[in-house]
């Protein structure tokens, strides 16, 4: 991924992410999203479980979510994850879920880094703060 991207994860919708009319359940929208901000910090070269040996961990502040339209078993998604804000301790993305052209689903969603030992606030690693910061997106 290069300076100003956003980034997109490509995922099938399975069985398991649906109720049983064949419809994603609403929550697995979040989870579609975490994992797109997962493999977004993997491209920065970072990793989770990295990070908490270190004594760092990310957790979800808050979210907006807006459910547009459903998604259903076997279609093809694209997650999006956009930084549009990356600060000392917080970071803001935007997160859309697509079918195609379809915007399914969006979000705000408010990441805080806090210490893995004891969940209290936690300035991001420079390095790491650095390359989110090359990487925040004002507009889209």
């Amino acid at each position: 991924m290069t300076k100003n991207q956003e980034f997109t994860l490509p995922l099938r919708v399975y069985i398991e992410d649906t109720d049983a009319g064949g419809i994603v359940y609403y929550v697995n929208y979040l989870k579609f999203m975490e994992r797109a901000r997962t493999e977004f910090l993997r491209t920065l070269g970072y990793q989770h479980y990295g990070l908490a040996e270190e004594d760092f961990q990310f957790v979800v502040h808050s979210c907006a979510v807006r459910y547009l339209k459903p998604a259903r078993i076997d279609d093809a998604l694209s997650v999006t994850a956009r930084l549009s804000k990356a600060g000392r301790v917080a970071l803001d993305f935007v997160q859309q879920v697509w079918r195609g052209e379809e915007l399914l689903c969006e979000a705000q969603v408010k990441v805080a880094c806090v210490r893995a030992s004891d969940m209290r606030p936690r300035g991001l690693p420079a390095p790491l703060q650095a390359a989110m910061q090359a990487q925040v997106i004002r507009h889209a």
